[in-house]
């Protein structure tokens, strides 16, 4: 009987909370800590590179500003779809004039730096070289 137990235990705490809202830093934090190589991605389109923030808009509720560096340059603010705290879907992508991209001259994306500051106070950051975000 102990290992049922601790095994329903196990699963307990493995699983969210029914109707969880990811709207916080301390409940988004450890889902982008885990998923840092994906926050964002650089993709060939139409002779353009698209600079993309879809994993990061779609945690986005808990971040109060997302920052980004090209090549090392300066950084500039990336401004998406807001959180729709008390809906929901906080985090749903619905905004049809808000894209999930910044559109760039082919071939000028070499490395990208993004800085989180979450609503907390607290920040996060990674550097990506463009051959381990690009994507088809």
């Amino acid at each position: 009987m102990k290992v049922f137990q601790t095994l329903g235990l196990i699963v307990a705490l493995a699983t969210p909370a029914f109707g969880q809202q990811f709207t916080t830093a301390a409940e988004v934090k450890p889902i982008l800590d885990a998923t840092k190589s994906n926050w964002i991605a650089v993709r060939e389109y139409d002779g353009q590179d698209l600079l993309y923030f879809t994993h990061l808009m779609a945690w986005r509720c808990g971040i109060d500003q997302i920052y980004y560096a090209l090549n090392g340059g300066s950084e500039r603010p990336w401004d998406g779809e807001p959180c729709y705290e008390g809906e929901a879907q906080p985090n749903a992508i619905k905004a049809a004039d808000v894209l999930p991209f910044v559109a760039l001259p082919l071939g000028s994306v070499e490395s990208v730096t993004v800085r989180l500051e979450y609503d907390d106070g607290s920040t996060d950051s990674a550097s990506y070289q463009r051959a381990d975000v690009l994507t088809n």
